[in-house]
């Protein structure tokens, strides 16, 4: 089983290749910013006639190269079919940030860019690596581009305007982009607009409003900045809203059907966001020459700084006789293409220090011209396929991408004091002042009153309670008065009977005397008790006087509190008032000294700025040497020392060692030496006693590329190779590791030999285990193999060497066959479709097929597959089993 390749690893096979056409170039900082405190009337302002974009306002700029990065596309269904028999013509090196573009089978060219993006790389790593450093830069002040240029049908619209709806990790750069946004930015004090426009048959359209479908262009003649008034502006103050603003343009946006591209772009898309922060500036101190010891402080003045993002999804190169536009598409193609020639003269003349740039020759350039050789962030990602018989657009897309490494942007923060934002929040201040003054005032005059009104109570209260007491004492007095009084009475009543009672008054008037003399004596003493009582009665009023007197004075000194508080609110009240006098004050100042440098800066006008020619240097030295091929090395150092390498307490030269072994193992005249000279078994020592993840990812990969021929399938197995393929599976959670030794076991699979010893150690349960990391690239491997063991046991049968049920079946894997028949990707569901038609010609499977679901799922390949051969198949299948079509009969499915 010979390849020239092994696809789930790097690409080998091919002559020696040229030295490197492309500068290596370094990239400049993201995050140079300007100090907040630095103001726009002392930056000095310099522009370049040569470059593409106008110098921009304000400060000194930041040199920044143009960042590009390349993306290869998957071949697609009619590419994989049409160039089966076709290796790709490039090759990836991503982790040497390189790629070679193949002439024929012995001869290439190699280009250095600063990214380089496989075809399993995810939309969240192309937005990192492309578009989230001009995001950061754009929320620090700077404007930012991203722009997708390539040929038709490459996946810049994929890349860019994929909206994720399905699949949110198939989210694009536009989606993404707004997301950084929107979580960075406050939308309190900040503001995010956005523009979503079509570049048509050189006229610029508004995808928010097709009615606006001729757009005017606007220069500033001082600075040179575009701009697009009549331009629809939205703003964005959620992502929900920002993601119905791109459908709405998607569906307005021109696309048609061409032979290279079901729905290829018929316009520039342009999307322009727009942000505009708030940043405090530091506060100012002014010395008093006269006195060194007072100073002036001023407020901190807030600056807005203004960037934009723009986001261009250019339209595809084609070429006519390929896309086959013809009548009005042709005229389209035609736009489409002089644009473009006119975007690549213009970078060619930046890129050579040209002293004319032709911007005015299309408006795409002209839109562009702060892009390149300007004053923006630039990222550019260009976009290839795989196919041989593209080539030559392949080639010209990549040299249009090492021209535009050339180009270099100065890099500018566009700040502006913002007087009208001061003002603004010194009105809301005074204003909150007046309303806390009216609220205080307001609190103030009911404390009063009801302090007022508790005292009246009290003093009502003391009057009542003294009354009462007068009264209840009086009451007391006359009641033991008026006892007094009759007790008296009754023994003068007393007397006066026993004196009539006697006979002898005159005699006993003189013996009885003394008697009467005692009772007036007694008399006379209760008198005194009484005058006593009478002032002990008085005495108490006095008492109940004084006590009067003391509750009133006590009022009055309840009143002497109320009068200090309300002096001290009312001092407090003055201290506000004066408070609000002095803000009032440099409210005042403040506008007089916004209008005075406003009347200033228009009698300056330009005059303070001046022109002159910057040249930026360019690196143009190009690398004089290159890196041996692995045949090259092999050559020199020898197999025997590679392979002792592979045992070295070196951990880095152990690396190096096993990768190049596993570059040696792709190429098949390489493969017999290996084996001979030991190769296999070190490499299945290295999974044994190595867990570094490196090893074990490279090893697996070698041993994959091993397994391509069917003699080294049985050494591989007799060594003990699938338990440890096994082991590593489980162990490993590397999406990258896990791949590798799917590769290998699928391998494996596909030797008629190899069946029940891959069930007995393992093999097709490790095969199960590995979906559980979900990755596509691990999951395609996984159904390549359970295809091939499905491919043998079917042949097998067929031959009358197997009788009994499949070993897949036994081992659990038909439910996972059916729920991923499905697939959304079109190689796991080829092979899933494939393992379903060859478990199906054997009839000892059927009843369990029935009973587990695989009938419809049979019945839809033979209807719906893409695939011919594969249609073809499966109604030949449910054809010629007894037990299907009585099923279908039975659940009167037509067929």
């Amino acid at each position: 089983m010979a390849s020239s390749a092994y696809r789930n690893g790097t690409l080998h096979k091919g002559g020696a290749a040229k030295p490197i056409s492309a500068a290596t170039f370094k990239s400049s900082s993201f995050k140079s910013r300007l100090h907040p405190s630095q103001s726009l009337g002392s930056a000095v302002r310099r522009s370049s006639p040569a470059s593409f974009g106008a110098a921009s306002s304000g400060n000194d700029g930041v040199p920044g190269r143009v960042r590009v990065a390349i993306r290869l596309r998957p071949r697609n269904a009619e590419e994989l079919v049409a160039d089966a028999d076709f290796a790709d013509c490039v090759e990836l090196q991503p982790e040497l940030k390189r790629l070679k573009l193949r002439k024929n089978n012995w001869d290439s060219d190699t280009y250095e860019f600063d990214e380089v993006l496989t075809e399993f790389a995810s939309q969240k790593r192309v937005y990192e690596v492309v578009a989230k450093p001009v995001v950061e830069s754009v929320l620090d002040g700077y404007n930012g581009t991203v722009m997708a240029y390539g040929q038709t049908g490459t996946g810049k619209t994929f890349t860019l305007g994929r909206l994720g709806e399905e699949d949110t990790s198939s989210r694009g750069i536009m989606v993404r982009s707004m997301e950084d946004i929107l979580a960075d930015v406050s939308l309190e004090t900040d503001s995010v607009s956005v523009s979503y426009l079509q570049l048509y048959m050189e006229t610029i359209q508004d995808l928010l409003d097709p009615a606006n479908d001729n757009i005017s262009i606007a220069e500033d003649p001082k600075t040179g900045d575009v701009s697009l008034p009549g331009a629809t502006l939205v703003q964005i103050r959620n992502q929900q809203s920002f993601m119905e603003l791109l459908r709405l343009g998607e569906a307005h946006r021109i696309a048609a059907n061409t032979k290279l591209n079901a729905e290829s772009s018929r316009s520039h898309a342009i999307l322009m966001i727009h942000v505009k922060r708030s940043v405090i500036g530091t506060e100012e101190t002014l010395s008093n020459e006269i006195d060194n010891c007072s100073h002036l402080v001023k407020p901190s003045k807030p600056l807005v700084r203004k960037s934009k993002l723009v986001i261009v999804d250019l339209a595809g190169s084609e070429r006519v006789h390929k896309s086959g536009s013809e009548g009005h598409m042709l005229e389209e193609a035609k736009s489409i293409n002089l644009s473009l020639s006119a975007l690549g003269k213009c970078i060619n003349a930046l890129a050579e220090n040209s002293a004319h740039v032709p911007v005015r020759d299309s408006k795409l350039t002209r839109l562009l011209r702060d892009s390149f050789g300007g004053t923006a962030r630039t990222s550019l990602i260009v976009t290839i396929g795989p196919s041989p018989r593209h080539r030559g657009e392949t080639a010209s897309t990549i040299l249009f991408g090492q021209r535009a490494m050339k180009v270099e942007n100065m890099l500018k923060i566009k700040e502006e004091f913002d007087y009208k934002s001061l003002s603004r929040k010194l009105e809301i201040q005074l204003d909150k002042l007046i309303a806390e003054n009216e609220r205080q005032r307001k609190k103030f005059d009911d404390e009063v009153e009801r302090m007022n009104l508790e005292a009246q109570n009290r003093i009502s209260e003391v009057e009542r309670n003294f009354a009462d007491a007068l009264e209840k004492e009086k009451l007391k007095c006359q009641m033991e008065y008026m006892e007094s009084v009759k007790q008296l009475e009754e023994k003068m009543l007393l007397n006066q009977r026993k004196q009539e009672s006697n006979g002898f008054i005159g005699d006993r008037y003189n013996g009885e005397g003394p008697i009467v003399g005692e009772e007036i004596a007694e008399v006379r003493k209760l008198l005194q008790n009484e005058i006593h009582l009478r002032k002990t009665a008085e005495e108490e009023l006095n008492k109940l006087k004084s006590k009067l007197g003391q509750y009133m004075q006590s009022g009055t000194c309840e009143d002497t509190e109320i009068s200090r508080i309300l002096e001290d609110e009312v001092n407090q009240k003055k201290k506000l008032e004066e408070e609000i006098l002095i803000l009032r004050s440099q409210l005042l100042q403040l506008n007089f000294e916004a209008d005075q440098m406003r009347r200033c800066l228009d009698r300056g006008g330009s005059g303070n700025a001046f022109t002159g020619q910057d040249r930026h240097s360019q690196y143009n030295d190009s690398r004089n040497g290159q890196k041996a091929p692995i045949n090259t090395l092999y050559e020199q150092v020898g197999l025997q020392k590679i392979l002792s390498l592979l045992d070295s307490e070196d951990a880095n030269a152990r690396i190096h060692a096993v990768k190049v072994v596993a570059n040696l193992a792709s190429e098949e005249a390489n493969q017999e030496k290996i084996v001979e000279a030991g190769g296999l078994s070190s490499l299945l020592m290295l999974l044994r006693t190595y867990e570094d993840e490196i090893v074990r990812r490279v090893a697996a990969g070698a041993i994959a590329n091993l397994a391509m021929n069917e003699a080294n399938q049985e050494l591989i197995m007799s060594q003990g190779g699938i338990s440890l393929l096994s082991i590593t599976a489980a162990d490993a959670e590397d999406p990258q590791t896990l791949r590798m030794v799917a590769g290998a076991i699928a391998n494996l699979c596909g030797n008629d030999k190899l069946q029940m010893k891959l069930k007995s150690e393992g093999g097709i349960r490790a095969l199960l285990g590995m979906v559980r990391c979900g990755h596509p690239d691990v999951l395609s491997q996984v159904a390549r193999g359970i295809a091939n063991f499905a491919k043998c046991e079917s042949r097998a049968s067929t031959q009358g060497k197997k009788t009994g049920r499949s070993l897949l079946i036994e081992d659990g894997v038909l439910p996972w066959i059916v729920q991923n028949a499905n697939n959304e990707a079109p190689p796991i569901r080829r092979h899933i479709e494939l393992a379903l038609c060859h478990l199906a010609q054997h009839e000892v499977n059927v009843n369990d097929m029935i009973s587990g679901g695989a009938l419809w799922e049979l019945i839809r390949i033979s209807r719906n597959c893409s695939r011919e051969d594969i249609r073809s198949l499966a109604r030949r299948t449910l054809s010629s089993s007894p037990i299907f079509r009585a099923e279908m009969r039975r659940l009167r499915i037509e067929f």
